[in-house]
């Protein structure tokens, strides 16, 4: 299976409430060199457990996923095992394990998932993920993705906006494409409109890249 994960990061502001997870501990202090563990009911059966990370200020980052159906964990770019790892305990329960903590993992931790209907022979072709990740202050937005300047209608998929501490919602949107396309440095874009306000963010292979 080859896939590539890269995380779009788009800004909106405007309103309201819905909840469709549950994480737990809300808040934890722990000290170096110890470990913690991170709860999330996804309130829905799912194979697909995903894991962010977020400091304060920064655009979050993509720590991990667990794929239920391979018993297998991806992990984003700079998290690895053994002080990453991940388990889960029903179709809508998810662990995130951080082991021998160190400073710079202090931050604000999200879990999610997404639709995982596309068969399996589908997810180990020539695939890539592209994933949109946006903070909202309203329970709705449209997500679309553009490659150049044409709409894309197929390989998307758009999560529910999920509230937040802060009271802000976040929404993500994957977006399955051919390797070979991703390869070829084409553009890809992500934007998000809430009513009048739109936000976009355009992104290619070379700017994922180390």
């Amino acid at each position: 299976m080859l896939e590539s994960l890269c995380t779009l990061i788009t800004a909106l502001t405007c309103v309201s409430a819905v909840t469709v997870l549950t994480q737990k501990p809300t808040v934890v202090s722990l000290s170096r060199g110890e470990s913690v563990t991170m709860d999330c009911n996804l309130g829905t059966g799912t194979n697909v457990g995903a894991w962010y990370k977020q400091v304060p200020g920064e655009v979050p980052q993509f720590v991990l996923v667990w794929y239920r159906g391979w018993s297998s964990v991806t992990y984003g770019s700079g998290f690895s095992s053994p002080r990453f790892t991940s388990t889960h305990q029903s179709t809508s329960d998810y662990r995130l394990m951080i082991n021998n903590l160190e400073e710079g993992d202090s931050a604000v931790y999200y879990c999610g998932t997404w639709d995982d209907s596309a068969s399996e022979a589908e997810l180990q072709s020539n695939k890539a993920t592209l994933v949109c990740l946006s903070r909202l202050s309203a329970p709705f937005a449209e997500v679309s993705w553009l490659l150049g300047d044409t709409s894309v209608s197929s390989g998307i998929s758009t999560s529910t906006p999920v509230q937040q501490a802060d009271q802000t919602f976040q929404i993500s949107s994957h977006l399955s494409i051919l390797t070979s396309d991703w390869d070829a440095q084409k553009v890809y874009t992500c934007k998000v409109s809430v009513g009048s306000q739109t936000a976009e963010k355009s992104l290619k292979k070379s700017e994922c890249e180390e």
